[in-house]
């Protein structure tokens, strides 16, 4: 085979593996990552596909070549964002000139007379980082020294202010622990207009997967809002970051499976409970969540959980159009920007949903690339039609999650076939599991 083709082939499966990473666990998608060869995990480091956890869990497990790779992808989401403020933007900044005579004042002593203790950047940085980590990023470019372990303690006493906590995301060398630490906060707190920064940040930053967020942010209510974070301005989740969480936080919610006294339960007890997701789910299917669920949960809490909860299938409407424009996913049109429109009109008009191209569009990749039925777009993590992306992601996480459940095997035997694979991702899925065409079934 000439090394033309191997390039291709090598460029193309990891395109493939990009967008199955997106539906995958942390453990499944290193498993993953671990059975690519060298050139193809090359071109998966450097595709402006490759989700938010997938980067996090290369830079943490993969070596030097990874990370040379992933440095230079100009479409990574989160080290930092382009756009946004990072640590080298606030670096670059002056500190402003009555902070310091403030900052002296509170200390008692001048802070160019030595390192500041844990206990005095503390106490500095709860007065200084109330919702936006600006001022907070000042108090840490004095010298300090700084003690994780007796910082977290610190922020268990008394939780440190959100912009405080993102101002440590950004530039303190933090343990994991001791991140994992400061994503929590008492069930009695209320959340502020800032409280989901720190979560954000720790993810965009690369601090922590999605799916180690579910399983660490305290109170539980939290997670389930983070789940469906509602449009609000300044930092927040991007389109792919609030598509990877809300799969992190329904895979934390599958025991419940469909039964509605289960779901009921959780919403009961969601805003009183002190733990994290993971354990409120495990107390209601036990039956142990005892009395926490005093308080009624509020409106942004209850649509959080409708949106996360099973439902029944809508009953489908248009008639003989809606079948027209089922069978048209199969029947690709003349050019790719004549597909996109007419997709596109499709989703306006009601006729078709997300769900419905992931399960009707062939080939399998192209349903999984939101680029070949909405259109190219200046940046990855922008749509004008969010609610088709996430629920055309929604419906490929259920159908992955169905289909393979927790098998490594399965999950590669399905990105090394779909690169080319020419039916629809309910097709392939059959064909890998059952080892069979669907045509033959009865």
């Amino acid at each position: 085979m000439s090394t033309a083709v191997e390039d291709r082939d090598s460029r193309r499966l990891a395109w493939c593996v990009a967008h199955v990473l997106r539906h995958a666990s942390d453990h499944i998608a290193l498993a993953l990552l671990h059975r690519l060869d060298r050139p193809t995990r090359k071109y998966l480091c450097r595709d402006e596909w490759l989700p938010a956890s997938a980067v996090t869990l290369l830079l943490r497990h993969g070596g030097e070549a990874d990370r040379h790779y992933i440095a230079r992808n100009p479409h990574v989401v989160g080290r930092p964002l382009p756009g946004l403020p990072g640590p080298a933007r606030y670096a670059r900044r002056r500190t402003p000139a009555g902070l310091l005579p403030l900052l002296r004042a509170e200390l008692g002593r001048d802070p160019a007379d030595g390192p500041l203790t844990t206990g005095e950047l503390t106490g500095l940085l709860r007065r200084h980082g109330i919702r936006r980590p600006r001022t907070a990023l000042d108090v840490l470019r004095l010298p300090y020294e700084l003690d994780p372990g007796q910082l977290a303690a610190e922020h268990a006493r008394r939780p440190l202010p959100p912009g405080s906590t993102e101002a440590l995301l950004l530039v303190a060398d933090l343990p994991e622990k001791t991140v994992r630490a400061l994503l929590t906060a008492p069930a009695a707190d209320a959340d502020g207009p800032a409280w989901h920064r720190p979560a954000v940040r720790a993810v965009r930053m690369g601090r922590l997967t999605h799916e180690e967020l579910v399983a660490c942010v305290a109170p539980a209510r939290r997670t389930l809002l983070l789940g469906h974070l509602p449009a609000c301005p300044g930092l927040r989740w991007t389109l792919p970051e609030q598509a990877g969480m809300r799969a992190a936080v329904t895979r934390a919610l599958a025991p419940l499976a469909d039964d509605p006294r289960l779901w009921s339960e959780l919403l009961r007890h969601a805003p009183g409970f002190p733990g994290p997701l993971p354990e409120l789910v495990a107390a209601v299917t036990a039956g142990t969540a005892g009395t926490t669920g005093s308080d009624a949960p509020h409106d942004d809490l209850v649509r959080a959980v409708r949106r996360l909860a099973p439902g029944a299938a809508e009953p489908a409407t248009g008639g003989v159009e809606r079948e027209l424009a089922l069978a048209s996913l199969a029947v690709p049109m003349e050019t790719v920007e004549e597909d996109v429109r007419w997709v596109r009109d499709c989703l306006d008009r009601g006729l078709l949903t997300g769900a419905d191209v992931i399960r009707h569009k062939l080939p399998a990749c192209w349903a999984l690339d939101e680029v070949h039925w909405l259109g190219a777009v200046d940046h990855p993590d922008r749509y004008d039609r969010p609610g088709a992306v996430l629920a055309a992601r929604a419906e490929a996480d259920r159908l992955f999650a169905l289909a393979l459940g927790e098998d490594p095997d399965a999950w590669w035997r399905v990105a090394r076939t779909l690169p080319d694979f020419a039916g629809t991702l309910p097709h392939l899925l059959l064909r890998v599991t059952d080892g069979d065409s669907v045509s033959t079934r009865p």
